[in-house]
């Protein structure tokens, strides 16, 4: 098992029982490295976080801090930073291809599929367990828009591409969130 694998199963349990939800745990390397935790609130499958700020990052640090204190899976000093996905999140659970229906995602496969590793267009959510539906946003030669099922297991990267069209949804959220008082947020913990 690798370090991030076993640290995201150290981590989400309590991460859940607090209400968020794990999106991506990252280990970067270099003479200090980076152990990236981002988490968003439970929101209940809606395609947003429900808000997240400074006081959640801070809430999750110390949580997170605690567990892999008494673990100990990364054997050097480390930096913690926790953060949450923003609006051009990754996408790396099948689940985050359904609740993003609808908006533009830029996907890279590890290995070539019909002939192409990268690929952008809207999601159509998934097919079946393994595969995402993606709709291209160009033509193909025949001036037919194109359709394809990629292979979940095969992605290699995906996130949500910035589009005027999200920025108006993150804004309807930013503008709903101000209401309740939550805000976005980073924070940066030394380990």
């Amino acid at each position: 098992m690798t370090a991030v694998a076993k640290i995201e199963q150290l981590i989400e349990p309590t991460l859940s029982a607090m209400g968020y939800l794990l999106v991506r745990v990252r280990l970067q390397g270099g003479q200090r490295p980076v152990l990236q935790i981002m988490a968003e609130r439970d929101s209940g499958g809606a395609a947003h976080d429900g808000g997240f700020t400074i006081e959640d990052c801070t809430e999750i640090s110390r949580a997170v801090s605690a567990i892999l204190d008494v673990e100990d899976p990364i054997k050097e000093a480390y930096n913690l930073e926790v953060s949450s996905p923003g609006l051009d999140r990754p996408l790396v659970k099948p689940v985050d291809f359904e609740r993003f229906k609808g908006f533009v995602a830029r996907i890279e496969l590890g290995a070539p599929h019909q002939g192409r590793k990268r690929f952008r267009g809207r999601l159509l959510g998934l097919e079946g367990a393994a595969g995402v539906m993606l709709e291209d946003e160009e033509a193909g030669k025949d001036g037919q828009v194109q359709r394809w099922v990629l292979p979940h297991a095969d992605i290699a990267s995906a996130k949500l591409v910035l589009t005027d069209e999200l920025l108006r949804h993150g804004a309807s959220l930013k503008a709903a969130l101000a209401e309740t008082g939550a805000g976005a947020g980073t924070e940066t913990a030394i380990a």
